[in-house]
């Protein structure tokens, strides 16, 4: 009797090393995030996060290279190859997402819904001690008028509703939002306007935010603006315009609710 000696193909070291350095990545990219969250929010806390990435790249590329050499030298691994593809794009999607906004979107980072007498941020202690003393500066017309052309909804809210409504409507808006108040005046006074300070922070690095928002009393009723500005780089990828849509929507239901 014979023995039928079978001669298996050997498993690409591309495919073994590119699944590895995806789920090596995904752990390192987990870590940098809440590192980042934890210490938080500065530019060169970034760092670690774009390392993770460098990481996620590579493992991407070494599962393209044991898609060729598996398809060149019938090499097996393909399963490994395929887990480290799919692992590595889910990954970079929020980054290539992030890109395009980037590309897409003009670099600003502070969005008014009054491009003219846009309002200005509390000085009192709280505050700046809730931005660390930065107040956020003012912004030139010319770039108003590009918020202008690139966020065309971002306008102030009117409301058939006296002032002092108005205002308990917003600071439950932004409440109902999560964001933190941090102090807030009512209407009256020397100038007649309300304001609400406010911090928000974004869902998954937790940057901080700041918010301004201003209520102004008017003939038939009432007058809403707010400003949003970032505290860290000169692109917002369009998160402060996202925020005063929000903010809108949540006036809108809470006055509807009424």
């Amino acid at each position: 009797m014979h023995r039928r000696i079978v001669f298996e193909e050997p498993v690409s070291r591309a495919a073994r090393w590119s699944r590895r350095l995806a789920w090596f990545g995904l752990a390192v990219l987990i870590l940098a995030i809440l590192a980042f969250r934890m210490n938080g929010p500065s530019e060169q806390g970034l760092a670690p996060i774009v390392g993770a990435y460098g990481l996620v790249l590579l493992a991407l590329l070494m599962a393209i290279v044991a898609f060729v050499r598996i398809w060149q030298a019938g090499h097996r691994g393909v399963g490994m190859a395929a887990q480290a593809f799919v692992l590595t794009l889910l990954m970079l999607a929020p980054a290539a997402y992030g890109g395009f906004k980037l590309a897409t979107l003009p670099a600003l980072n502070d969005i008014s819904t009054d491009i003219d007498d846009a309002p200005t941020f509390s000085r009192s202690q709280v505050a700046l001690a809730a931005r660390d003393g930065r107040v956020p500066p003012d912004v030139p017309a010319e770039r108003r008028r590009v918020q202008r052309q690139a966020y065309p909804k971002a306008l102030p809210i009117v409301l058939e509703l006296p002032a002092e409504v108005a205002f308990e409507i917003a600071r439950r808006a932004a409440m109902g939002l999560g964001w933190t108040v941090l102090e807030s005046s009512r209407p009256g006074g020397r100038t007649g306007a309300g304001r609400i300070e406010a911090v928000a922070r974004t869902r998954v690095l937790r940057f901080a935010d700041d918010i301004t928002i201003r209520v102004r009393p008017r003939a038939d009723g009432s007058r809403i603006d707010m400003r949003s500005a970032s505290r860290i780089g000169g692109h917002d990828f369009g998160t402060n315009a996202a925020r005063i849509a929000a903010f809108a929507a949540e006036i809108e239901l809470l006055v509807e609710a009424r």
